[in-house]
């Protein structure tokens, strides 16, 4: 599978978005229009406000299609949940600081078994809660809407976030992606890109799209 850098324009379809009653079709219809990942949202309820799916879909799509499988969990117990989803076939495994857990020992966890650790913040927290993990992740996932249900609007001022993540990247000698995920287009794509982003997390703009491949270059 090809290796990606902090260099790279990635565009990650989110499945949340895609046709639930034939989800490995979607997974192929992504990877045929030119995404890079898939982006699985993972919610149980608790952490958020819906409920989506679990390791099962993740191990089904593993299982049909060779691509990079970019997991968020939006979970409360990350650490209690996290063998299933590294079991699963979870190419990068996303958690969030806000969740009941200790964020250094589940990322060590992540990284331990050969999956890359991401690291998720949302709107409201502030960029020092995740600034003491920066060593240890893959990815910075900053939320550009509140996290639980697709079709929000994006959030222009968590570009600030966007900007310092990639500041202090550079001035540590990191190799971390910036992920922006929620309300993400074409316009608001350009915007995240100029901040600091490279991976673009597109949900409906990606799969409700007319034509998909002509979305994901627009985005790209």
């Amino acid at each position: 599978m090809k290796t990606w850098t902090h260099s790279d324009i990635i565009i990650a379809p989110s499945l949340l978005a895609a046709d639930f009653g034939k989800i490995t079709e979607e997974v192929t219809r992504s990877i045929h229009s030119g995404g890079d990942w898939i982006h699985l949202d993972v919610m149980d309820g608790n952490f958020v406000d819906n409920i989506s799916f679990g390791p099962a879909i993740i191990q089904a799509v593993h299982e049909s299609n060779d691509t990079f499988l970019d997991v968020h969990l939006m979970i409360q117990r990350p650490d209690h949940y996290l063998e299933r989803f590294i079991e699963s076939g979870s190419d990068l495994i996303t958690v969030h600081v806000e969740a009941e857990h200790n964020v250094g020992e589940t990322l060590e966890r992540i990284r331990k078994a050969g999956v890359k650790a991401g690291l998720a913040l949302n709107p409201a927290t502030p960029f020092s809660e995740v600034e003491p993990f920066l060593d240890q992740i893959d990815l910075l996932l900053c939320m550009t809407v509140v996290p639980g249900f697709g079709g929000q609007s994006f959030m222009p001022e968590i570009m600030d976030k966007v900007s310092t993540a990639a500041s202090l990247r550079e001035e540590r000698g990191l190799s971390y992606h910036i992920e922006v995920d929620g309300g993400i287009g074409t316009e608001t794509a350009a915007v995240a890109r100029q901040a600091g982003a490279n991976v673009l997390v597109a949900g409906s703009s990606t799969f409700c799209a007319p034509d998909m491949a002509a979305a994901i270059e627009s985005l790209r």
